[in-house]
This record gives structure tokens, sequence and C-alpha cells, in this order.
């Protein structure tokens, strides 16, 4: 199955459901090629940086399944390839 490499910005509020955040990185832990997370206590926040290489689909499962999440914001960035 053909995949890309993507990036994932994700900013985590500081009352959000971090226990559901970490399961589900730990469910889609194959694809995670790298993951930075930076706290930001001046403004109450984490921000986490993602890099995968997945299928598009499991990009987007992904993607959505975090931003669903309460006080949690996501956005991907695809590669052209």
């Amino acid at each position: 199955m053909e995949t890309r490499v993507a990036t994932l910005g994700i900013i985590v509020d500081e009352n959000a459901d971090t226990e559901m955040l970490n399961a589900i990185l730990h469910d889609f832990r194959a694809y995670i090629v790298g993951r930075m997370g930076i706290p930001y206590r001046q403004k109450h926040m984490n921000v986490i940086c993602l890099v995968v290489d997945a299928p598009q689909d499991e990009i987007n499962s992904l993607t959505g399944k975090i931003g669903s999440l309460d006080g949690v914001n996501a956005k991907a960035c695809y590669s052209q390839v």
C-alpha cells in the first residue's frame, strides 16, 4: 500500500483529555516516525509535532480522532510525493 509523509500539528489545551490523546497516538505508533512536544506554560497549552509515514486514510483517521477530542486541535500537512 502506498504511503505518504505528513506532519501533524497538535495543540493541546491545559485541561484537554491527554489520556485519550496518548491512547490514540499509541494505537497509531507504527506510523509515527518522530514526535516532539513543547510545553508552552505561559499560554497554558502544549504543542506537539508528529511526523508520520502512513497510507492517506490512516493519516486522515489519526487527524480526525485527535481533532475530535475536547481541548485538542490537529491539522495535517502532506508531502507532495
